[in-house]
């Protein structure tokens, strides 16, 4: 006897329990559905190998790194003993391009808005990621939206110097000096923001007096206007210092840390000097990239440069020149932005620090 299917026969076989799975076993699937699911795979697969072989294939053309930084400083020199290694691991030419000024702004504009594809990097310090957001009112750029860690490059310590035939002898003197009269000690500065400005401010604020930071657009003109008598002092790394404390117009009192530095273990920490033993400056640089440049591009450039900061040769001579060498995966960069921008926003309101 033929059975008629109807459409509640359909209904109730499609609730049943024990019917239903060996209804759908017997069915087939369509032809097209068939291509439809393998043609999305192929899709999917395309994508997920794609940013691989993007990485793999990177890079095969020149790469720019645009510079917050002026030549000739302890930046510009590291940045560029990476460079000339990469260019080696690369077999590309990787050009450094100085794009200092404004805070960073310049360079920061420069670099956020090229193409998102490893090729534009650019070179910037926690100053520009950590301090500038928590000092201005207001910044040409987001930290969050416009910019993808890849690695830090160096982490270095700061140095308190006067010039050698300068009235300051001691760390004691200088605290004296500002005591005595308002603004009457100035310190120089490369520019607002930076953790020479932090440092001279937050020396002030522990000392419980005022000193007038002075800033220079000219990278050089930070450490000669202390050296002439200009300025009263400056806080800087060894390598931006060596030059005029070799030819002896400036001489180091303390390191604004609290242990002795490996390079220059005749150096006494702040608090040995007779300074406040909380004044701890340093800094760090690194290379970041534009908002989305893919991740793998951003990990292929990181994992190159741990290999180049890894080698002796390369950490030897960023110690020579007062900074300690320091790789960084982009998401242990990512966390150090963090953790740096909690310190010196609670840092800067504590000290009452604000830019014009």
């Amino acid at each position: 006897m033929n059975r008629k299917i109807t459409h509640s026969s359909i209904a109730s076989n499609r609730h049943d329990p024990k019917r239903a799975p060996a209804m759908r076993a017997g069915m087939k699937t369509p032809p097209f559905v068939k291509v439809l699911s393998i043609a999305m795979l192929a899709v999917v697969a395309s994508l997920l190998t794609g940013a691989d072989a993007l990485a793999q294939g990177f890079p095969n053309r020149p790469v720019r790194i645009v510079s917050a930084y002026p030549a000739g400083i302890s930046p510009d020199i590291a940045v560029r003993i990476l460079a000339d290694r990469l260019s080696k691991y690369w077999n590309q030419q990787v050009m450094v391009e100085p794009r200092p000024g404004a805070n960073g702004f310049i360079a920061i504009g420069a670099a956020k808005n090229a193409p998102p594809d490893g090729y534009t990097l650019l070179l910037i310090g926690n100053a520009h990621m950590a301090i500038n957001p928590h000092l201005f009112k207001s910044v040409p750029y987001s930290v969050d939206t416009d910019l993808v860690p890849v690695s830090t490059i160096y982490r270095a310590p700061f140095f308190l110097a006067v010039a050698s035939s300068g009235p300051y002898r001691t760390v004691a003197d200088i605290i004296a000096a500002a005591k005595a009269g308002a603004d009457k000690v100035t310190y120089s500065t490369p520019y607002v923001g930076s953790p020479p400005h932090l440092g001279g401010g937050a020396f002030a604020h522990l000392t419980g007096t005022r000193m007038l930071a002075v800033h220079y657009k000219d990278g050089v003109q930070v450490y000669t206007s202390v050296a002439s008598g200009d300025i009263g002092f400056t806080i800087g790394t060894i390598g931006s210092l060596s030059p005029l404390m070799r030819g002896g117009r400036l001489k180091i009192l303390a390191i604004a840390a609290r242990s002795r530095f490996a390079s220059e273990p005749n150096i006494p920490t702040m608090e040995e000097a007779g300074g406040p033993a909380d004044l701890v400056v340093e800094s760090w640089i690194g290379l970041v990239a534009p908002r989305g440049t893919p991740a793998e591009v951003a990990g292929r450039i990181s994992g190159d440069m741990a290999k180049v900061l890894g080698e002796a040769d390369v950490r030897e001579r960023m110690l020579n020149d007062g900074v300690v060498a320091t790789a960084m995966t982009p998401a242990e960069m990512a966390q150090l932005i963090r953790s740096d921008s909690r310190f010196y926003s609670d840092l800067i309101k504590r000290i009452g620090l604000q830019a014009e």
